[in-house]
């Protein structure tokens, strides 16, 4: 067994796939419209599905956001330097929600940066 992937309801999809592909560094595995259901799945990652963990972007055509609740809780990137990829988030118009920096009662680097419809998504500094 493993783990395929995640799944995001998106407000508006082509915002969502645009951070995603420019501002964390993914590609656009697969796109496809189901005009009978009124939705759009977007598969987005760093490595082909057979690989690795992507995200499922779904886009409900009739619903424009989401309320995010209170059980989910974020998604987790590594990154070689978070200092580096908060400055680049905010450089492309991202938004920061927890500056980098050694995490509480620990040494890991971490950041918080949210998407367009308010998921958070965690940098995680590799270790040296």
């Amino acid at each position: 067994m493993r783990l395929l992937h995640t799944m995001l309801r998106v407000g508006d999809l082509d915002r969502s796939i645009a951070f995603y592909t420019n501002l964390l560094g993914m590609k656009v595995l697969r796109r496809q419209d189901y005009p009978e259901g009124r939705f759009t799945l977007a598969f987005v990652g760093y490595t082909d599905e057979s690989d690795g963990t992507v995200i499922e972007l779904t886009h409900n055509w009739d619903t424009p956001s989401y309320d995010l609740g209170t059980g989910f809780g974020h998604l987790a990137v590594e990154v070689d330097d978070a200092y580096a990829a908060c400055e680049q988030i905010k450089a492309q118009g991202g938004t920061v929600v927890r500056e980098a920096g050694p995490m509480k009662h620990g040494t890991t680097v971490i950041a918080f940066v949210t998407d367009p419809d308010g998921y958070k998504i965690e940098f995680i500094q590799r270790k040296r």
